[in-house]
């Protein structure tokens, strides 16, 4: 089992790809919390020029609250995050396999929340094709 699922977008600039992808989520009941520029952080803190790298931290609600009433520390995994980058040029987009992020937890009723998120997660980079 992959820890990610990942597709491309071909001929998308990297801002409306963000867009995309933000738009992709909201319609299977994500919202972002957080979008982190890893390019833009890798210069202001180390002045490093890195590649165009955003991590979207996703959060489906309902789903959230489920997980944190089985297990009061799953929030040290959450949110799931999706990330986009630059790979000579197409952009690349990748989200965390919750099957196997939780895999980790010793507790068995995450399992059917982690395979719904899974599933939602898997239909939005499916869908980006």
């Amino acid at each position: 089992m992959s820890y990610h699922f990942t597709t491309t977008l071909e001929g998308v600039p990297f801002d409306q790809a963000i867009e995309k992808v933000t738009a992709a989520l909201k319609e299977k009941g994500f919202g972002v919390l957080t979008t982190i520029d890893v390019k833009k952080t890798m210069k202001e803190k180390i002045d490093v020029d890195f590649r165009p790298y955003v991590i979207l931290g996703a959060c489906n609600p309902r789903f959230a609250h489920q997980a944190l009433s089985r297990e009061d520390k799953i929030g040290t995994m959450m949110p799931c995050n999706v990330i986009l980058q630059d790979k000579d040029g197409v952009v690349e987009v990748s989200a965390v396999n919750p099957i196997a992020s939780m895999a980790a937890v010793q507790n068995a009723e995450l399992g059917a929340v982690a395979g719904e998120v899974s599933d939602l997660l898997k239909q939005v980079i499916e869908g980006l094709r």
